[in-house]
């Protein structure tokens, strides 16, 4: 309960606070590129249910139909303004209206497409899924150059599922098993301080 009231009342005031800067994000990422301001995408949720994830769009219109659904840093279909919102995550702020509606947490495993989460065990879909995917976590903190890391890949697509997604995984089994609101705070303040520096 401490940290659904938390996410709702951190959420809303960010949106109330950061209005201005969404708004002119929003403005940067359509006269950037044509397409939506925003990119929707399915992802898998708590309990195993779908919901989609909102963010900046950063890629030219329809990418994600046109290319793999892994990123990585010298990718062509990231827009102008797609590198600078991904480089300081930007792109991720719509996601506190996930957070305010329950979708999603401010700290929890980060959401998969559900081509990946048909990859984990049993077990690990069952402990991962059984809290709310959130925002941040250790995962990505410790993964946050995570597109650099895959970019002299030679098949970016399959070093990300056989070595980095089984290594974030246990931070996010580690994560659901053992969580407090202590915890959260922590991973919080470390992301802020990642992303400043």
């Amino acid at each position: 309960m401490l940290k659904r009231s938390f996410d709702a009342v951190v959420s809303l005031s960010a949106l109330i606070v950061l209005g201005p800067l969404l708004l002119l994000i929003g403005i940067w990422v359509k006269l950037d590129s044509s397409g939506p301001i925003l990119f929707r995408q399915k992802r898998v949720g708590y309990r195993g249910k779908n919901f989609q994830i909102l963010k900046f769009r950063s890629m030219r219109d329809l990418a994600d139909t046109n290319g793999p659904q892994i990123t990585v840093e010298s990718d062509n279909r990231i827009t102008r303004a797609g590198h600078f919102l991904r480089k300081y995550k930007l792109d991720e702020l719509p996601q506190l209206y996930c957070v305010l509606v329950g979708h999603m947490s401010l700290v929890g495993p980060r959401p998969e497409v559900p081509k990946f989460v048909k990859l984990y065990s049993a077990q690990v879909r069952k402990t991962v899924l059984s809290v709310r995917p959130g925002i941040t976590d250790l995962a990505s903190i410790e993964y946050r150059d995570e597109s650099s890391l895959l970019a002299d890949c030679d098949d970016p697509e399959r070093t990300y599922v056989d070595e980095i997604m089984p290594a974030k995984l246990e931070y996010c089994v580690a994560y659901a098993n053992d969580h407090n609101f202590l915890m959260d705070l922590r991973i919080i303040l470390r992301t802020i301080f990642k992303i400043v520096t």
